[in-house]
Parts: structure tokens; sequence; C-alpha cells
């Protein structure tokens, strides 16, 4: 068997037509497919505005520029997360204050997420790790308590639900993105989503060099940036939404066949589900027991041709992080414990039954000689 992919976009020929045309009609910047794109995201979502940008991490940008978060400001995120949540908030110079998770979905926990708030505290960054919603009704409650704007980093969690609701629609503004290994792509790409009219404007603007929208040409308003969505990863963007659906159901067909043959591992947790939410599965992470050493699991399965990946190194303790702020191991316990535990298996759309059996025995195997 050929060695398993981590991940792998799920392309088909509608897909390289929907590119193709665009290429053909030589508009290829700030054009229709861009706004079409943005329409189709906002009526799927159920809000008001989206706004597309080159990626997660410039919509995280722009969001945190656009809620008005300035120098010393603290914002509270978790640490348990892609370094862009983090890195959004140090681009505008404001401080991270890291919260630890809950045990169980790896999301913030609410009741330290209260513990943290200061009267500096300007804002919350939630994070809906792996596809599975934050704690919403919480994270809310907090933050109207303490009068905190609300940024939701949904993007892992596109088309993923909260008692109902999707994602996308909770705090003052969400961003998703589309790189390969998320449940739809763009190629690079991302796209803030917003029922609050002002947000939407300073994103527009901030997105493309801070013009305004009736502003002449070469005539800037703001200090902005290229975060600029192009035509083709626009149109590609339009043709994968139109299956997003489909490609939710194969990903969590395959999140529930990976359940099913890891049950009854003594040495295993799989990922746990909430009733009350849909999880979009981004990922599929695993946790072991303590014990084990993750990294050498790794390892041996790789060495048998599967690889696999450490989800995530916590934020709080990586080098450039610890410099700027001091901070160290013991902070932030259930992160610390966690991290060391959880590990990604391969995980895409296609993924086959037989391929998920070689998957989980190779795992079984790499864990055995580790035990």
């Amino acid at each position: 068997m050929e060695k398993i992919p981590m991940s792998a976009p799920d392309l088909d020929e509608s897909d390289i037509q929907a590119v193709l045309e665009v290429l053909r009609s030589g508009r290829l910047a700030l054009g229709p497919k861009m706004r079409e794109f943005e329409e189709l995201m906002a009526e799927y979502i159920g809000v008001k505005y989206a706004v597309a940008v080159s990626s997660g991490t410039a919509g995280l940008h722009i969001l945190v520029r656009a809620l008005g978060i300035k120098e010393q400001d603290e914002v509270l995120v978790p640490s348990f997360t892609f370094s862009a949540s983090v890195n959004a908030i140090l681009y505008e110079r404001a401080v991270p204050v890291f919260v630890d998770i809950e045990p169980d979905t790896y999301n913030l926990d609410p009741d330290d997420l209260e513990r943290k708030v200061t009267k500096r505290t300007k804002a919350i960054m939630a994070v809906d790790i792996f596809g599975h919603p934050a704690e919403w009704d919480e994270i809310l409650r907090i933050a109207e308590k303490y009068n905190l704007k609300v940024i939701d980093d949904s993007c892992e969690a596109l088309g993923a639900e909260y008692k109902g609701k999707k994602i996308g629609q909770f705090g003052d503004s969400a961003c998703f993105a589309f790189y390969p290994n998320k449940q739809m792509t763009t190629g690079e790409g991302g796209i803030i989503v917003t029922n609050n009219e002002e947000i939407a404007k300073l994103a527009r603007s901030l997105r493309n060099q801070g013009r305004g929208e009736m502003s002449a040409w070469l005539h800037h308003e703001r200090l902005g940036y290229n975060y600029r969505m192009d035509e083709m990863s626009s149109a590609l963007g339009v043709s994968q939404l139109r299956r997003i659906e489909k490609f939710l159901e194969k990903r969590e067909k395959v999140a529930q066949m990976y359940t099913e043959k890891l049950r009854n591992f003594p040495w295993v947790r799989p990922p746990v589900v909430k009733p009350y939410v849909r999880m979009s599965w981004f990922v599929y992470v695993i946790t072991l027991e303590r014990g084990l050493d993750r990294d050498e699991v790794i390892k041996k399965m790789e060495e048998r041709g599967i690889p696999a990946r450490g989800y995530f190194s916590p934020i709080h303790l990586q080098r450039y992080i610890r410099e700027m702020f001091g901070t160290k191991e013991g902070m932030l316990p259930v992160t610390e414990d966690i991290s060391k535990r959880t590990l990604a298996l391969p995980f895409h759309n296609n993924l086959s039954e037989e391929e998920i059996e070689e998957v989980v025995r190779v795992l079984k195997e790499s864990v055995e000689t580790c035990l």
C-alpha cells in the first residue's frame, strides 16, 4: 500500500473548470467571483456580510484591528491552538493572555477564561478547536458581563454548529480558513463573516491597502494591507462551497470509522463530541494514555510508512513567546498535559475503510512497542 497522506483536498473536474474559466476571462483580481463567493458564504453561514481575504491569519489580523484592539490591550486566547490565533494579536502589539482548556473538548475553559479577566482585558479570541464548537453560551455571558469584544477563530470549523446555530454567528465576527487540509479549500485563503456593517466595511478597506469603498484610485483612507483574495481562489471557493455538505458528510463518516475501530483500545481516547454540537472534523486527534511517549509512537508509525502529527504544541511555551512575555511551564496544566498526549492521524474526505484499518493497525503496533 502506498503511504497514506496526512490530508488531501477533495477536488474534481468542476473545480478545475471553475479556475480555467477565470483564467480565460483575463479578470484575475477584484472581480465578480470574489463577490459571488462572499455572497454564497454569507448565505451559508447565516450572516449579513462576508469579506474574502488571502488567509485565515489575514482575516484574524483584520478583525483585531477592526475591533479597535490596541497596544497593551489584553486579549484572552487559548495556548492550545495554531500560532495564527496569537500572532494576529501580536501584530497590533496587544498582549495575549493565555487561557487553559477543557479536559475533554480542548476548547477554552470558561471558568479559567473568567478568572483571567482584568481591567486591561479588551477582547476574547475563542477557537473552535479541531472543528468542535467552543462553549459559546458561557463565552458570550462572560463577554457581556465584562463588556468585551469577541472574535471567533473558526478557521478549523466551517460547517460546525452549536445548539443548532452555525459557527460564524457568534461574537462580533468570525473567520474561516481554506488551506488544503480544511473542510474545503481555495488553495490559500480565508473569509471574515459578521452581522456588523461597520466591521465589514473596515475589513474591505483594510484588506485593500486602506482604500475606502467610494475612494478614488490610489486614494487611501487608512493604513491597510494587501490581504485580498484573487479570482482563481474565489472561483475554487464557489465551486467547493456548493459541495460543502457532502464534504462534511464524508468527514463524519471517516471520523466514525476511526472511532469505532479505536473504541476497545485501553491506551487511547477518541475525540469527545458534545451532544449539542455538530462537529465539522478538521482533523482526527486522539489522546494517548499518560506514560506513553507520544513522539516515540509517531516515530514508530512513520518508520512503518504512516504519518502522524502532534497537535498542538502550546503557544505559551514557544521560544518567541517565552522571550516576549516570560511565560513558562506550569501556567496551564491541562494544556501542557494534553499537548504531550494528542496525536493527529491521517484524515481527509476520501480515506477508505481499508486505509483506516491500516492506520489503526500501525498505530496499535507502534504503541505496543512503546508500552
